[in-house]
């Protein structure tokens, strides 16, 4: 272990996790790619949208799971800031690549506005996924595509059930 490594606080280190989870990929492209035959529906605009949602899905789990406790402020402000830096990389390398100015980061902010706002309009559904997955669907461009609904629906519960299991191992929750 290095320097920086031992002199980062719980809490900093539980943030530098949780966003290498939310940015991790191989969940994201194993159900994109795992869309079924029929699903006539641009394949890399739902691996985008799905990494969104589950970057998003990560910050939304720490404010939810830790909505009482004294952390959650922090972990949630290092979390984004954490994110914000990723975004900014992500944005300069693609615009080097593609000649194109893209934020990322409002990318994810205007998301989870839009899937929060879906949830606030839909206060009595049974669970969050419930309102999440057809968003995720329309927002990929075909929201009576029930395996689109569902593939967002079932990054969103596995990403959430994540971040869970995560802060009650580390004692947060």
């Amino acid at each position: 272990m290095n320097d920086s490594e031992k002199t980062k606080s719980p809490i900093e280190k539980a943030s530098e996790t949780l966003l290498n989870f939310a940015v991790t990929r191989e969940d994201v492209k194993w159900l994109a790619a795992n869309l079924p035959k029929e699903t006539v529906i641009n394949r890399a605009k739902v691996e985008y949208e799905l990494q969104i949602l589950k970057i998003i899905s990560v910050g939304w789990s720490i404010s939810y799971y830790l909505e009482n406790s004294p952390q959650k402020n922090q972990l949630t402000a290092l979390f984004w800031q954490a994110v914000f830096e990723f975004a900014q990389s992500l944005s300069e390398t693609t615009e080097l690549m593609i000649g194109q100015d893209i934020d990322y980061f409002q990318v994810l902010r205007e998301r989870l506005d839009m899937y929060l706002a879906a949830m606030a309009e839909q206060p009595d559904a049974p669970e969050p996924a419930v309102v999440i997955g057809p968003q995720f669907a329309q927002t990929c461009g075909d929201a009576d595509d029930a395996f689109v609904v569902m593939t967002g629906s079932r990054l969103f519960i596995a990403t959430v059930g994540g971040v869970k299991a995560y802060l009650e191992e580390i004692k947060l929750r």
